[in-house]
């Protein structure tokens, strides 16, 4: 304490007749003039913690005696509070008045404090503040003790924490998609390339440690020059790596460095939802640290690994103790012990998910696989994806790789399943047909003959797919037939004719009642989207709802708005029965002594607004689809052994090509290999039977017989693309498909 300092306090304590603490009990001292409690004096303290509690000190400093302003800088009060509130990690403190008292010229208000800590929970002491008059005001005489006894003399707190290892992120079965382990990283190096024969050995060994074809790998490479260059492959398990360490480093050509890390498998699975973790960002420092974080942790950044941040990085312990201005500890304010981190286990089928991400990694895109009769999420895919490995600076690949990730013009941060949302098409006319049988005004043998035009609005005429195809008019169709031919003008009318006959809000009516434009509730981030309604086009655009919107939302245009999980939601609910399950993504969080926290159960947040009879109409429908000749997805589904329900979905975005969107359920009731509801988004890529309904058949291939059998047709075998890509057209017919 300076000369100053002491020379203040030596004043103010002379104000106080005999008021001196006593050396040999080390109570506090007692003014020698008693008097009734001063609610002024009292007030003043009060208004001096209020701002402590604010943090706004400023407001305290401006309460202190002239002389303690001149014994201590704002800028030293300041940083004396904030590091005790960091130390301690601080979340808030409470307090409450004990007593008072006064003489005319000074007064002592004791009063009992509770600290909020993150980490040592509350901390309960009770200590006092001495008040002087100046200018009739009462101001505070200042010294370390108001904050805590222990400081007095300039004491400090150095906190001694004692932080679990993260918990882990499993599959269903137990399998890793996020852990705490010892990795390796892999690159090329063109200057230690082997011969052709070493290479090819090279090449066949880190196909199998990457799950990447061969020539996927020597394109990355082979267009550099002779010399050294690096061209980052990837991260491995330091267990996946040791035993074909030996015959990489005699092949040359690869490089490793081994470090320790949150360790995603397969460069990322799932990477927008499961999340990744990096270093605190220096703006978000402080909050970390008044939640008990020293500021060089990793944390969770997205997904799961955000969202049970808590969970997965258990609760610290440690020791508060005071340290003496000399830095020698001289008492120990607390001691807690840290509590264990929770591992969580995700509904997530590993391999499902591994496949179903290849399964459309060249495409921008998403994939949805939920359990049909649960919601369980056993694959969720926004495609391009990124490799989360890569924001951990110890990973030499960083800096070669994070930057692509940011800079890539495709977003691959952003989840597409759950967050971006798009025009549904004629995926939308299930809840068309639903809508039109509900209604009372159609059956399903309800005849129309679908010409290649409409006229029946303003505006026309418009056009059925089948024009472009250069294909024929489907000619009359009963509804169901409508449904299985994709018949645009069949539900065009349909949404003319509610309008025009007294319904005009029984689409949207119908699209909310299947859960569009709202929350699924799944976990993670997700957007609700948009159902256009009358209510909508008045506050948007001060119209009122006609004709022309039913017809456009009865096809799944106008300025609808619908994310892959909520339209996964609804097809599994029109193969369940009706029932609108909640999608989630954990199925378990429990702590390594096996106690579970939580245990998922299926949870039932509505039921479709249709009768028995409807509901079979529209599966029968969705069956035609894929299994009659003149089904928009028949040649997809040729020899295809398992039952699926499914309907095809083109649906314009105003730009590029059209979204091509395949949804459907399966329909096998295998107590091994529970049904499933599948969605597929392939964005601005053409037609949904065409680019969406392969790559749907490739996911049941992966799910039902554990890897995929059918070539794309723009594939010259699974994996490889063909030199020159194809545009399919309706007239080529898949392969067979073997029985495994």
């Amino acid at each position: 304490m300076n000369t100053q300092r002491r020379l203040s306090l030596t004043l103010f304590a002379l104000t106080m007749a005999t008021c001196g603490r006593s050396a040999a009990t080390g109570e506090l001292p007692t003014p020698a003039v008693t008097s009734v409690a001063a609610p002024d004096s009292e007030q003043a303290a009060a208004e001096f913690l209020d701002a402590w509690k604010a943090q706004d000190y400023r407001a305290m400093y401006d309460m202190l005696s002239p002389l303690t302003q001149d014994a201590v800088s704002l800028d030293d009060f300041e940083m004396r509070y904030a590091d005790v509130r960091r130390t301690a990690a601080l979340s808030g403190i409470d307090y409450e008045i004990v007593s008072s008292l006064v003489n005319p010229q000074a007064a002592q208000v004791r009063y009992r404090l509770n600290f909020h800590s993150a980490v040592f929970g509350d901390i309960v002491r009770e200590t006092y503040m001495d008040l002087t008059r100046a200018e009739d005001d009462w101001r505070v005489a200042w010294s370390d003790s108001a904050i805590l006894p222990e400081l007095a003399g300039g004491n400090t707190l150095l906190a001694d924490y004692v932080t679990p290892t993260r918990a882990n992120i499993y599959d269903r079965a137990g399998l890793g998609v996020a852990t705490q382990t010892d990795a390796v990283a892999l690159w090329i190096d063109t200057g230690i390339l082997g011969d052709e024969d070493a290479q090819d050995t090279m090449l066949r060994v880190l196909s199998r440690l990457l799950d990447r074809h061969p020539d996927s790998i020597r394109a990355d490479y082979e267009n550099y020059p002779p010399g050294s260059y690096y061209i980052p492959l990837g991260e491995v398990s330091i267990e996946d790596f040791r035993p074909v360490q030996d015959t990489l480093a005699e092949t040359g050509g690869v490089r490793w460095t081994e470090y320790t890390t949150r360790y995603y498998p397969s460069g990322g699975l799932a990477p927008q939802s499961v999340g990744y973790v990096s270093q605190i960002r220096q703006e978000n420092l402080a909050e970390y640290q008044a939640l008990g974080y020293r500021g060089d942790e990793f944390v969770g950044q997205v997904g799961l690994e955000r969202i049970y941040e808590d969970e997965l990085r258990g609760k610290p312990g440690g020791t508060l103790y005071v340290m003496n201005p000399e830095g020698q500890p001289v008492g120990t304010i607390v001691t807690v012990d840290p509590q264990l981190p929770q591992a969580i286990y995700t509904t997530l089928d590993r391999d499902l998910q591994r496949q179903a991400q290849q399964a459309i990694a060249e495409f921008r895109g998403a994939i949805v696989v939920l359990e049909r009769n649960t919601g369980r999420v056993l694959a969720l895919v926004s495609s391009p994806g990124f490799d989360p490995n890569l924001f951990d600076t110890r990973n030499p690949n960083w800096q070669y790789g994070l930057s692509g990730i940011l800079e890539d013009q495709r977003n691959p941060l952003v989840n597409r399943a759950t967050v971006s949302s798009f025009p549904l098409g004629s995926v939308f006319k299930m809840i068309t047909m639903a809508a039109a049988l509900e209604s009372g005004l159609y059956t399903p043998e309800s005849v129309y003959n679908c010409t290649a035009e409409f006229t029946e609005v303003a505006g026309g005429p418009y056009y059925d797919w089948t024009v472009e195809a250069e294909l024929p008019p489907s000619g009359e169709l009963t509804l169901p037939e409508g449904l299985m031919r994709s018949c645009n003008p069949y539900f065009w009318h349909i949404g003319v004719d509610l309008v025009n006959r007294g319904h005009p809000t029984a689409l949207p009516d119908m699209a909310k009642a299947f859960g569009l434009g709202q929350p699924t509730g799944v976990e993670i981030n997700e957007s609700a989207g948009l159902v256009p309604d009358p209510d909508w086009k008045q506050q948007s655009t001060g119209e009122d709802w006609s004709s022309s919107d039913s017809m456009q939302l009865a096809i799944g245009q106008s300025a609808l708005n619908v994310t892959p999980l909520q339209v996964a939601r609804f097809i599994a609910a029109l193969g369940n029965g009706g029932t609108l399950y909640q999608p989630q993504m954990v199925e378990r969080i429990q702590n390594a002594e096996g106690v579970v926290s939580h245990q998922f159960e299926p949870v039932a947040q509505g039921t479709l607004p249709l009768s028995e009879a409807t509901l079979a109409v529209v599966q029968e429908a969705m069956g035609m689809v894929v299994n009659s000749p003149r089904g928009t997805a028949y040649r997809r589904f040729l020899n295809f052994p398992i039952t699926v329900h499914g309907k095809t979905g083109t649906a314009e975005s105003g730009v590029e090509d059209p979204h091509a969107w395949f949804a459907g359920y399966t329909d096998e009731g295998r107590e091994d290999k529970p049904d499933i509801a599948v969605v597929v988004l392939a964005e601005n890529q053409g037609g949904g039977s065409e680019w969406a309904a392969p790559i749907f058949r490739r996911v049941l291939e992966a799910y039902f017989f554990g890897q995929p059998y059918m070539t794309y047709p723009w594939e010259s075998q699974i994996g490889v693309t063909k030199t020159e890509t194809p545009t399919p057209g309706p007239e080529e017919q898949a392969t067979d498909t073997p029985t495994p």
